[in-house]
């Protein structure tokens, strides 16, 4: 309870302000994979060079892990049976991002012609 000698501070303060949001960024996300790692870095540098050109602020390129996959088959289907081979197929991948993207890189990198082999997958973010 307050002293009849204190002040009242006025009803009507204000409350905080809220902090104003961050202004959203685009980011365009580029994962880039391919069986052999030699074709993928061709590829990838390809792209940094593409956007560089445009003067565009490049993030990556980010190597992800390699996802294997493996079978493992039979030699043989009745005599030799404990005879096994093994398969693996390996498929590497790469991440790049590059950061508030204008129209000519995007339409350069759309223009771009890679080799067969590589898989591409782009997010606007």
């Amino acid at each position: 309870m307050p002293n009849s000698t204190e002040e009242k501070k006025p009803a009507t303060r204000s409350r905080a302000r809220k902090a104003a949001a961050p202004v959203a960024i685009a980011k365009l996300r580029i994962k880039v994979m391919a069986y052999e790692h030699k074709i993928l870095d061709a590829s990838v540098r390809q792209i940094m060079d593409t956007a560089a050109r445009y003067d565009a602020n490049i993030a990556g390129p980010i190597p992800l892990p390699t996802e294997i996959k493996k079978w493992t088959v039979n030699r043989s289907t009745f005599i030799y049976k404990d005879t096994r081979e093994q398969f693996e197929m390996r498929t590497h991948k790469r991440l790049i991002d590059i950061i508030d993207p204008s129209p000519k890189v995007i339409e350069a990198l759309t223009n771009l012609s890679l080799p067969s082999g590589v898989t591409i997958e782009v997010k606007m973010m």
